[in-house]
Order: C-alpha cells, then structure tokens, then sequence
C-alpha cells in the first residue's frame, strides 16, 4: 500500500486550466491525479457550468466535484484587462496552460500563444477545440456530441434497424481530454530532454497542442477509413455485437440480469459450444475462421441465447469461467460500488463531499487510473469550491498583498 505523497510523477509541474465543461477540465484532472499543481480559473459568481450540469442537490454537482478533483479554483474574469493580465502574469510561473475555448478566443483578449510565449518562453500551450485550431470548420463552436458524430463514431452506435444514437457518457470530450494530457506530457518530456542535452529550446510551434475533438474521435475509428478505401466496405450499425466479429454480444438470462460473452477467439469458440451444449457447432469446420462465425451471427446468437435463458446470471458465469470463456455482467452503478475488484484495487474511492448547501458522507468516486505502485493513488481533494484558492495562489505565487487582492476581488468588478 503506498502513501499519496510517495508516488507523484507530475509533482513540481504546474498547469494553469481555463477550460470549462468536461475536455480541457479532463485533461487538467489527469494531470493533477498525478501530482501536477493545477489551478483552474474561473469566471465570477457562476464559475465552470459544469457545477451546475446533472445538478441533483445544493450549488456544485458531483460532474463537477469529480472532475476537477485535485485541483484548486482562482475567479479571475477574463473579459477584463486586469484578469488577463494575472492570467500573464500566472503563465510565467506555469508549465503547462490548458484550454478549450473556441478557436481565436485567447487572441482575441490579447493572451494568445505570442502573448503566452512572451511571457514564458517554455510554457506549454495546449488547446482543445471542436474542429482544431486550422481548417474551414476551425471557427465553428461544437460540443462532443458533434464532434463524435463528424468523427464517424455516431453512425455505429445503436441497432441497425434505428437512428444513430449516442453513449451514455461525454466519450469524445473525454478522448480528447486525454489526449491533451498526452500531448502536454509528451511537450513537457521533450522540453526536459533538450535542457539535458544542452539544446535549443523547444520553439513555440511544437509547444502548441492542438487537439480536436471530431480528430480524437476519428483516431479511435480502428480501420473504419482505410477499409472503405482500400475495399469500399461501409461499417454498418451492429447493436450489441463488433463488425466482422463473432459470437460477441450480450444475452439475458433466466433472472432477467444480462452478461456479455466474447467467445469469438478459434480455440475459445470451441469451448464456448461445447460448454453450452452444442459440440455440433464446435466440431463444425465451416466455423473454424472468424469470417465464417460472422456470417452466421445469427444462428450462433441463438444458440447462445436459448443457452442462457436456462440458466441465472451467477450460474451462467460460473459456468463460463469454468470453461475459460471471457465474460461479465452488465454493471449498474450499484453492482460496481459493491464489487470486490474495483474495491481490492482502490477504484472507488470513499470521501465526504459538499453539495455547496450540504455534506454527504462516504460518496465513492471513481478512482485513480493507471495504477502506479499496485492500488490507485488516493484522491488529495474534490472538485474545490468557487475560489476557493484565489486568494493562496494570488498571494503565494504572485506575492500580491492583502490590499491588492482585495482591490482585484472587492467592489463593482467583484471577481468573487
């Protein structure tokens, strides 16, 4: 078991975050879970309309306390001079400056990447927008949902015989999120490795990361291009199974609970009909190859089906695991809060959490990933209140004095 302060790659980073909703704030997270001092601005009174989405209780979501956790919140308007200026004046003191605004923003309020390079010339610029920073789609305003619809992922969600629909979660601002942290790890490495060599600095072009959302998506498209250029084959909506792959998909069995079984590997499909009765189907040597088991989905589904409605989930399972077939059950969030996996390995992670009106005991929240030193690290703190750090981050890292920042966040302009 390991302490929080033993394992911190990222620590002696600091990243200043102005991104809101979920792609740059992920990004920000990622490095922060990992020892990064992140400092998240936001705009007075209302700060990141994340505290407000799913919004069940109080003031602050759990979105928001989730995934800004580890970090601290400085209120700074942007909109005025004097909040641009401390975001220049921030940026000599960081490594890395994360954003998500729509492309031309920064330039706009005079804190672009020139403005940024002037006032550090190792900063790490990462930005994150729908369609990137260059191209004809580069000024439109986009959220993931047409990000993930343009990048080709929406086409092949859902059942073929219906509309595309989408995920249940932000899945393409989470892709690009982690992207960004990639990018600004890898900008960060590459400044380290020059230093150490005694080389010239990194110029500003390689030290602008520019993720797109609708490019994360497409990226994560496996051969969807190159199979329909090289063959014109079009990927067609598949509900529950994967294209060209078979048997994959889920079944609902005798309780009404569902598991998913991927028995499409050669030697696992054998043992897959044998063990759910059918050794006519493993022995047949038309479904040796994968190509074959596709075309026959719909028979092998069946089969798999009527195999799983005799039998109760746990016993379905234990049955399959005996035999080495891989499989699992569809989780709820209360299956997974309960679940001993998660739990030997720290992925639910147990704190007391503000609503802003009132506090919750014992809320799990997901954990730390990768695993670095055999359990995830533990969550230094939530999502921070509105503010919370402005006055600490004002005073110790631009040694303002208690009369200046009461200037900056008092009276008509109030940034608090």
């Amino acid at each position: 078991m390991h302490e929080d302060h033993q394992i911190a790659p990222l620590a002696g980073v600091r990243v200043l975050e102005l991104g809101n909703y979920i792609a740059a704030p992920t990004a920000g997270r990622l490095l922060a879970d990992f020892g990064a001092e992140v400092i998240k601005v936001e705009r007075p009174r209302t700060g990141d309309e994340l505290r407000s989405w799913r919004l069940h209780a109080g003031t602050t979501s759990m979105l928001y306390r989730t995934i800004n956790r580890n970090k601290k919140s400085v209120v700074l308007d942007l909109k005025t001079e004097e909040g641009r200026r401390l975001v220049l004046e921030l940026a000599k003191h960081c490594d890395v400056l994360l954003e998500n605004f729509r492309p031309g923003t920064l330039e706009k309020w005079g804190i672009g990447p020139e403005a940024l390079n002037a006032a550090n010339p190792d900063l790490v610029i990462t930005r994150i927008s729908a369609f990137g920073q260059t191209g004809p789609l580069s000024p439109r305003p986009g959220f993931a949902a047409v990000a993930e619809a343009v990048g080709g992922f929406r086409e092949l969600v859902g059942d073929p015989d219906r509309p595309p629909v989408r995920v249940g979660v932000s899945i393409g601002d989470s892709i690009a999120g982690l992207y960004a942290a990639f990018g600004s790890v890898m900008a960060l490495f590459q400044r380290e490795v020059r230093r150490g060599a005694a080389q010239p600095a990194v110029p500003l072009g390689e030290r602008v990361i520019d993720v797109a959302l609708n490019e994360a998506m497409l990226s994560m498209m496996e051969s969807l291009v190159p199979d329909y250029e090289a063959f014109g084959v079009r990927r067609e909506r598949t509900g529950g199974r994967m294209d060209g792959i078979a048997p994959s998909n889920a079944y609902v069995c005798q309780d009404g609970a569902s598991i998913v079984v991927a028995g499409n590997g050669d030697s696992i499909f054998q043992r897959y009909m044998r063990v759910i009765g059918r050794p006519d189907l493993a022995e047949d040597p038309a479904l040796a190859s994968n190509e074959v088991r596709w075309a026959r989905r719909e028979e092998l589904d069946a089969a798999i089906g009527d195999w799983a409605a005799r039998h109760p989930q746990a016993e379905a399972l234990a049955i399959l695991e005996e035999a080495g077939v891989p499989s699992g059950p569809i989780y709820t969030a209360a299956d997974i809060c309960r679940d001993e996996q998660y739990a030997a390995r720290n992925m639910v992670q147990r704190l007391p959490v503000s609503t802003g009106e009132d506090v919750i005991e014992n809320v799990g929240f997901p954990g730390i990933v990768p695993v670095i030193g055999g359990t995830s690290l533990p969550i230094r703190s939530l999502g921070p209140d509105l503010g919370q750090h402005t006055r600490e981050v004002l005073t110790e890292i631009l040694g303002m004095t208690p009369e200046q920042i009461q200037a900056v966040t008092a009276g008509e302009g109030a940034l608090l």
